[in-house]
């Protein structure tokens, strides 16, 4: 089976303008390939949760050259509060870290997903062509390319397809299979939206917190900016819904989501006019492969780490540097790239998704407030707060520069 054409410049489709999505395509117009990106927005995506980048993941913004303006543009961050979400009374706070972003001693960098995105976004330039407000309906690959429907666009043929469409991936439906069998729930739902920032913060992140457990998250980069808010509820089995449907899941959340004091119930009312909301299941994607002849996954499309160890950002900017780096050494054999991609990347994989499993499964531990006076009808004690510093597992990697500005045109 020829598995590449080598008489041009390769010519790729990217599914999702997602942070995976343009980072692979960073790398892979730095190689030299022929980048198409499709996304079902009508633009970079506004709105998402606070992110970080860590570890790996620093390195290679490093060899990208936007860790600097990764840094100027991150949440900057002075503190948090907790707040008893019962009494709606403050219990805690502290200027030494934030519970999204970690101490604020660590190199780790804190930024909001449409702000990470806008950076790169930037750093692709021009160098790719775009498709927005489109999605791809069908994907046909035989031994030469990959021809590819929108819903929208005309037909083309690719010599390869990349989905960094996230964990509902739509490249990977069509190619692998059903959700269902890669998805692995891990018991919560969260909504992450924008609201006016109603409770004045600036440059803070306030959490309420019932019996240990956030149940909600505020944080703000500046007073008179918007906040950006975490808003969940636990639940032992998967529910039905449709995930397209924006109304209904506002519905369900409301629905869940307790009611327990005034804030919550604010928060809540604020949420319903958010023009910027997500929602899902906390889940982790598990694949015994992330390619299939001519098509390759990246990010949470293929290995999804979850919310609850804050790795899944860093995890996607590792995966792009090295399958890009990998198609660039191999750009003739799909199945040696890929095959080294996962190679490359496996094991960190796995330990990523072992400890996000153990900390989401983690009975949740509190510990007493110094000073504070407990409350039998209150919750009394902090969450015992992560230092998400720890949890950055190291990755060696590999050199791919020899291949900068050598793109496979033979």
């Amino acid at each position: 089976m020829e598995l590449i054409r080598n008489e041009k410049r390769l010519h790729v489709l990217i599914s999702g303008a997602s942070i995976a999505g343009l980072s692979t395509a960073y790398w892979l117009t730095k190689y030299g390939f022929d980048i198409t990106i499709v996304e079902r927005a009508a633009h970079i995506r506004p709105g998402g949760q606070a992110v970080d980048v860590r570890g790996p993941a620093l390195e290679v913004a490093e060899k990208m050259g936007i860790l600097g303006i990764i840094r100027e543009n991150s949440t900057k961050l002075k503190g948090m509060s907790i707040v008893d979400a019962v009494s709606g009374s403050e219990i805690y706070s502290t200027h030494e870290q934030t519970l999204t972003g970690g101490r604020h001693d660590s190199p780790d960098v804190e930024i909001l997903r449409d702000d990470l995105c806008k950076v790169l976004f930037d750093a692709v330039d021009n160098h790719a062509k775009y498709i927005f407000n489109d999605t791809i309906v069908t994907i046909d690959q035989d031994d030469q390319a990959v021809n590819v429907t929108f819903a929208t666009a005309k037909p083309q043929r690719f010599d390869l397809v990349i989905g960094a469409d996230g964990i509902r991936s739509n490249v990977r439906k069509i190619v692998f299979g059903a959700d269902e069998q890669f998805i692995r729930y891990l018991g919560h739902y969260v909504a992450i939206f924008t609201m006016p920032n109603y409770f004045e913060l600036d440059h803070w992140e306030m959490i309420f917190q019932y019996e240990g457990t956030p149940v909600a998250v505020c944080i703000a980069k500046e007073k008179e900016s918007e906040a950006r808010t975490y808003l969940g509820f636990s639940s032992e089995l998967p529910l039905e819904y449709d995930h397209r449907d924006i109304d209904a899941q506002k519905r369900l959340i409301t629905e869940r989501a307790t009611d327990l004091c005034g804030k919550i119930s604010k928060i809540k009312e604020l949420m319903q006019g958010s023009s910027n909301f997500y929602f899902d299941s906390v889940n982790q994607t598990i694949m015994d492969n992330w390619a299939k002849g001519r098509i390759v996954l990246v990010g949470d499309a293929g290995y999804s780490v979850s919310l609850s160890l804050g790795q899944s950002t860093s995890v996607a900017i590792v995966g792009a540097y090295v399958l890009a780096g990998e198609l660039a050494a191999h750009h003739d054999d799909l199945r040696t790239a890929f095959g080294n991609y996962e190679k490359e990347l496996r094991e960190y994989i796995i330990k990523n998704q072992s400890l996000a499993f153990e900390t989401s499964n983690e009975p949740q531990q509190t510990q007493e407030i110094p000073g504070q006076t407990s409350e039998e009808d209150s919750t009394t004690g902090s969450a015992d707060l992560p230092d998400f510093g720890l949890s950055v597992i190291p990755l060696v990697l590999k050199n791919y520069s020899q291949h900068l500005n050598n793109g496979p045109q033979l």
